[in-house]
């Protein structure tokens, strides 16, 4: 990849999508995390129209860069740095023949995910739940001692922590050897964002 791939991934899911402050909030995370952030256009629940505007609204957030989780006719669509990739996603082959300048991540839950991601050609790794988290309550937590060893297995692969990670919980996490997070809470519920992306952005370097 030509740009280091960002340390700070901010979610988003339907209830952030269509929140009346939603412009504001991520101006302001865009004005704290600068390059080192980049927002996730997700919703499963959102319609082909209501995802591309999300989309659209987030790539216009420089200098944050944009990534599509799973839809990539809309990467296609918008200027995009990245993708990510689920488990019902196509393969990382097929998205790289899409655009081979995207990052390609995959989302992996184990050791053996992780070690089948790396082996598929992805160029990052979410790793997740790390910690127990409401977005999915009846997932088993990963573990910073199960974290270590994903990032030791995914050698210079970045990874990506995901998870009921928070501002607290964040050093961590890059104690724990990971790359950077991934968050909906952390980043677009804080009452101060902008401040809550710069500290976030200060503690994963």
């Amino acid at each position: 990849m030509t740009t280091p791939l960002p340390r700070l991934h901010a979610i988003t899911d339907e209830r952030i999508a269509r929140r009346g402050d939603f412009d504001d909030i991520a101006r302001a995370l865009a004005v704290g995390g600068g390059s080192d952030l980049a927002f996730h256009a997700r919703g499963r629940a959102l319609s082909g129209l209501e995802h591309y505007q999300l989309a659209a609204r987030l790539s216009a957030c420089t200098p944050a860069r944009l990534f599509v989780n799973d839809r990539l006719d809309i990467a296609l669509a918008v200027p995009t740095a990245g993708v990510q990739l689920g488990h019902d996603s196509l393969s990382v082959s097929a998205a790289r023949g899409l655009n081979p300048r995207w990052w390609i991540g995959r989302s992996v839950h184990d050791l053996a995910e992780a070690e089948a991601a790396r082996t598929e050609g992805a160029d990052y790794l979410v790793v997740g739940p790390v910690y127990p988290t409401a977005s999915h309550p009846g997932r088993k937590a990963v573990g910073l001692e199960r974290l270590r060893a994903i990032v030791a297995a995914a050698g210079e692969l970045p990874v990506i922590a995901i998870g009921g990670v928070t501002v607290e919980r964040a050093q961590e996490v890059r104690k724990s050897g990971a790359h950077g997070i991934a968050a909906i809470r952390a980043f677009w519920d804080d009452a101060e964002p902008a401040q809550a992306a710069r500290r976030l952005r200060e503690w994963m370097l």
